[in-house]
């Protein structure tokens, strides 16, 4: 599969539950330079709304999310 958006770093939260997909995407973020896009991978459904209010109220972009078969992917570009 190709991309649907070019990414800089990829954090790989399969597996794991609520909040931890977005603590460990917030803490990878932290890392990362203005502009530069985190992909992440979770099977947290609760994943969706996180991302989408985290991304809001951070000041991030959530530049494209996708939702399949119960695997998420988000692109998140950093403020």
């Amino acid at each position: 599969m190709i991309d649907a958006v070019a990414h800089d770093v990829e954090l790989d939260a399969s597996g794991l539950n609520c909040p931890l997909p977005l603590l460990k995407a917030k803490m990878e973020l932290n890392k990362m330079s203005s502009g530069t896009v985190l992909k992440v991978i979770a099977t947290d459904a609760g994943s969706q709304r996180d991302f989408r209010t985290f991304a809001r109220l951070a000041g991030h972009t959530l530049l494209r999310e996708e939702d399949e078969a119960g695997i998420y992917r988000y692109w998140l570009k950093k403020a």
